[in-house]
C-alpha cells in the first residue's frame, strides 16, 4: 500500500501503552454532526479507558507509550521495504497534534495559513518545530534535547523532541500489522482522518475523528507530522533493530501521516515523505506541515498520578 510520496503532492504488541483522558483536561469533540466522530474515551481501548493519562503542564495531553517490537515498513512501497523487526523504548506522546493554540502562546505567532485555535498548527518548518520543543522543556523545568543551531538533538535530555521515524510508526499502529491503524480498507479512513475524500481542502479542529487503539488523535490526515530523521529512501535496509535514529546526515528530514490535501495511500502507517528542514529566515513551509512532540520515559516508569 505504501509508495514513496512525493514533496509536491501538498506542500505488536498490545497493552504498551496506558492512556485514558483526564476529566481535567477532556477536549470534547465538537465537528459537525455524522461519520465517525468520538471522544478517546468513547473508542479508546479497554486497556486504555481504565488508566489514566499524563497531562503536561503545557496544556498538551500526552499518552505513555510503552517500549516493545514490532514489524516497521510494508514490502510494496519504494522506501518502506524491507519489512523490518524493530524494537522501541517507552516514551510519552502527545496525543494531538500540536494546535494553534498552544503554539502561539508558547512562541507568540502563529504561522498557519487556515487558522482556527484548536487546529494543528501548519506552515511550520522543521527547524521551528524544534524551536518549539525547546521552548516548551524550559517552560516546564526540562532540559532542552535541542541545539537549534545544528540540529543535533540529545536523547539523554528529559526535555520535549521529535519522534523518531520509529517512535512514529510505532505509536500511529497501535499493535496493528494492518495497512492503516484501523485495518486494511480505504473506505474506513474518513472515520479516522481528515484527508483529500473529506476534509474539503482543508484541516481541521484535532481530536474530532476516531482515535487509534492507543488513544492517539490524528495519526493520518489533518497535517504531515515533521519526525527527527534525515530520510534516506534505502535506510531501511541497514537500520539498527533497537531504537533507530535514522541516517546521520541528510538533505531533507521525514514527515509521516499524510495530510488533509493527501490520497488514502499517502495516509497509511508506513507512508513516508520528506523536506528540507529550513531556517527560521526562510520561506514559510508547506501549510499541510505540522507536527507532535515527544519525551522519553524509562522503560519501568508509571504515570505520576497513579505510582
Amino acid at each position: 500500500m505504501a509508495r514513496l510520496v512525493r514533496v509536491s503532492e501538498g506542500g505488536a504488541i498490545l497493552g504498551f501503552v496506558l492512556c485514558v483522558l483526564c476529566a481535567a483536561c477532556s477536549r470534547q469533540p465538537s465537528g459537525p454532526a455524522g461519520g465517525g466522530q468520538a471522544s478517546s474515551r468513547e473508542t479508546a481501548s479497554p486497556l486504555a479507558a481504565a488508566l489514566p493519562e499524563t497531562v503536561s503542564s503545557a496544556g498538551a495531553e500526552m499518552v505513555l507509550v510503552r517500549g516493545g517490537e514490532f514489524q516497521m515498513g510494508d514490502e510494496e512501497g519504494i522506501d518502506t521495504a524491507p519489512v523490518h523487526k524493530v524494537m522501541v523504548s517507552s516514551f510519552y506522546i502527545d496525543r494531538h497534534e500540536v494546535t494553534q493554540s498552544v503554539y502561539e502562546k508558547l512562541m507568540g505567532k502563529n504561522p498557519s495559513r487556515r487558522k482556527g485555535p484548536e487546529n494543528p498548527v501548519e506552515r511550520v518548518r522543521w527547524r521551528e518545530a524544534i524551536a518549539f520543543c525547546n521552548a516548551r522543556s524550559e517552560t516546564e523545568g526540562l532540559r532542552p534535547c535541542y541545539d537549534v543551531k545544528t540540529g543535533e538533538c540529545d536523547f539523554s535530555a528529559d526535555g520535549y523532541r521529535l519522534p523518531t521515524e520509529a517512535e512514529w510508526e510505532f505509536a500511529c499502529r497501535g499493535g496493528s500489522e494492518d495497512s492503516y491503524y484501523f485495518g486494511n480498507d480505504p473506505r474506513q479512513l474518513k472515520s479516522h482522518a481528515w484527508a483529500r475524500p473529506n476534509a474539503g481542502r482543508k484541516t481541521h479542529p484535532v481530536g474530532q475523528l476516531r482515535p487509534n487503539e492507543l488513544g492517539i488523535f490524528d495519526m493520518s490526515g489533518n497535517v504531515w507530522e515533521w519526525c527527527n530523521d534525515w530520510y534516506q529512501v534505502d535506510y531501511y535496509g541497514e537500520s539498527p533493530a533497537t531504537d533507530p535514529r535514522g541516517p546521520a546526515e541528510g538533505e531533507k528530514k521525514v514527515l509521516r501521516g499524510g495530510a488533509f490535501s493527501s490520497g488514502p495511500e499517502s495516509c497509511t502507517s508506513a507512508a513516508r515523505n520528506c523536506d528540507e528542514p529550513g531556517f527560521a529566515d526562510a520561506c514559510v513551509a508547506s501549510d499541510d506541515f505540522g507536527f507532535r512532540c515527544v519525551r522519553r520515559a524509562d522503560p519501568g516508569e508509571r504515570d505520576p498520578q497513579n505510582p
